[in-house]
């Protein structure tokens, strides 16, 4: 695994092996998630404005509705959603959701800050 900080532009990419041609989807206005359609893996994630994205609130973590994702085609948010709630995205990047109705789920991200400060 590899991290790459732009510090004057507060942008992290953390990629997940090899850099290689990959999908870009985004999750939120601020979350990347690059990924292989033929391989069905996670090459990168692009955190953006990454001191924001990590900073904690008084009732935890800032969490972004994954309103981006409905916006992709149905087998590629599939693949993205395995992708979250799979190692190693799910080490950095943690998914819940809000329960807007009895029937109706709104997805939410929030960035896990401590695995990344522990290995930078």
């Amino acid at each position: 695994m590899r991290f790459v900080y732009d510090q004057e532009a507060d942008i992290l990419e953390l990629f997940f092996g090899e850099n290689e041609p990959a999908t870009g989807v985004e999750l939120t206005d601020h979350i990347v998630l690059r990924l292989n359609k033929q391989t069905r893996r996670a090459i990168s994630l692009i955190l953006l404005h990454f001191s924001v994205l990590t900073e904690r609130t008084e009732y935890g973590p800032r969490s972004y509705p994954l309103t981006k994702l409905q916006e992709v085609p149905a087998d590629l948010r599939e693949l993205a959603l395995h992708l979250i709630t799979s190692m190693p995205v799910s080490q950095f990047l943690k998914l819940s959701h809000y329960q807007a109705s009895p029937t109706k789920q709104i997805p939410f991200t929030y960035v896990e800050s401590q695995p990344i400060m522990a290995a930078a």
